[in-house]
């Protein structure tokens, strides 16, 4: 049965990859980040993508058979003319996304003209079709026979099958999704790229009802529809880019193994000892005063993790963090090789690509960035401090030792910080060990902007 089924699967396969292999990342299941004897069993994920001819349209989401994910942001205010930024991306048109003011929810009282946009935010949003993975089943057993798992042990079993279904789970290209934000606006997101993800800047034309905001689908109720916070954040203050994997998270392993057990073994990931009191703490101290209202400094939580990780890292993030805008690399492999690839390969600029971003978006906010000495943070964030002098005022590095297959003499020898932060003033950057050492030099930075007010 299994040799008919490759049989018949082979033509779809090939009409996928004549129409679409551009689209798909076809080396990273072997890719040197992958052992050898780890592509021999890792599970296939082709099935995950369909045929989609050139000539098809984009559709609505089904609420019937879709599952969509909008992922949490955060508003800018709208440039002031004059205001010039370079790498700031185009607003989505107007004529696709039809915007339209509501009164109460479910009552759309009228359009909205063009240009008249107060803010403007990057929606995100994930596209799959409902449990559609049809080898959920054979990934569950390759996973749990190869990770050493008891037979006996349901739990574990359970854990491993939800957390791989949105890897299996067939993705939705060409979708657009409608949605309701702060229950006083609705505009259309998408459509999807081919690895089911949408990406849209878009102006906001109404003054939000407090510092935070959800949106929701439409037509796509919770569960199959997950909601997004989108906190407003003004032009001036503060804001925070922080790495999560060893720097606020425990995850201690840089070895294939390891990271394929901390994905979909560990139970509840826990944070890095005296780091969510160090969040704590940066929240209150970085927060400004705004003509009499409090201006909170925005977190940007950057993670070279895939998207599929989402709902498993929000909910990490929201049990020990502050409120913040998780950004995660898109996910095309056709095997899950990919995921140990997209964590070890082009980390660097992946990081600066999208730090460049929150750039376009809050240049005239002052950021400090944190991160770790396991991969390419120092690296990333001297970079970027580089390029744009004066925006990150502060870099603080976490020295992570102990990690099986890390070669600590490299990763932290003070010849490989002094090369990342090169032509940077040494009073920019500290590489610590306890967070007490970040929170004091934190305070030391809010003193002397008071000074020099």
């Amino acid at each position: 049965m299994d040799y008919l089924w490759s049989a018949l699967e082979q033509p779809r396969r090939l009409a996928v990859d004549l129409l679409h292999s551009h689209e798909i990342d076809n080396s990273s299941p072997w890719s040197p980040e992958v052992p050898e004897d780890l592509r021999e069993w890792l599970p296939d994920l082709f099935d995950r993508f369909p045929i989609v001819w050139p000539w098809e349209k984009p559709k609505p989401v089904d609420p019937a058979i879709h599952n969509v994910w909008i992922l949490d942001n955060t508003a800018f205010r709208t440039p002031a003319p004059g205001d010039h930024r370079r790498d700031l991306a185009k607003l989505r048109d107007h004529n696709a996304t039809k915007p339209r003011l509501v009164s109460e929810p479910g009552q759309t009282t009228q359009s909205v003209q063009q240009g008249t946009g107060k803010w403007e935010v990057e929606f995100v949003v994930a596209y799959f079709i409902k449990n559609s993975g049809k080898e959920i089943a054979s990934t569950t057993a390759a996973l749990v026979k190869q990770l050493n798992v008891d037979d006996s042990d349901e739990a574990t079993k359970k854990r491993i099958t939800a957390r791989l279904q949105s890897f299996v789970d067939h993705v939705l290209p060409k979708r657009t999704l409608r949605i309701t934000i702060d229950d006083k606006e609705e505009q259309t997101l998408g459509p999807s790229s081919y690895s089911g993800i949408s990406s849209d800047l878009i102006p906001l034309h109404f003054d939000p009802s407090g510092p935070q905001a959800q949106s929701n689908a439409l037509t796509l109720p919770p569960p199959f529809g997950l909601g997004s916070t989108t906190v407003f954040a003004e032009e001036e203050g503060w804001g925070v880019i922080s790495d999560i994997d060893d720097t606020i998270k425990v995850t201690q392993s840089s070895d294939p193994i390891g990271i394929l057990k901390n994905t979909f073994i560990v139970e509840t990931p826990d944070p890095i000892a005296g780091m969510p009191e160090l969040y704590a703490h940066v929240l209150p101290t970085l927060t400004t005063n705004n003509n009499g209202s409090e201006n909170a400094p925005p977190f940007f939580y950057l993670s070279a993790s895939p998207y599929n990780l989402y709902p498993f890292l929000r909910h990490f993030l929201n049990a020990h963090y502050p409120q913040g805008t998780t950004i995660l690399r898109d996910a095309s492999w056709q095997n899950l090789g990919g995921l140990i690839a997209s964590l070890q390969k082009n980390t660097k600029e992946y990081k600066v690509d999208r730090i460049v971003k929150i750039h376009s978006w809050f240049p005239h906010r002052k950021f400090i960035a944190i991160g770790d000495s396991t991969q390419s943070d120092p690296e990333a964030y001297g970079e970027c401090a580089r390029r744009f002098p004066g925006w990150i005022k502060a870099i603080f590095i976490r020295k992570v030792e102990g990690i099986a297959l890390m070669d600590e003499k490299t990763k932290n020898a003070d010849a490989r910080f002094e090369k990342a932060f090169e032509q940077l003033d040494k009073t920019l950057w500290h590489v610590f060990t306890e967070p007490s050492e970040v929170a004091e030099r934190i305070d030391e930075l809010r003193k002397d902007e008071d000074v020099q007010k």
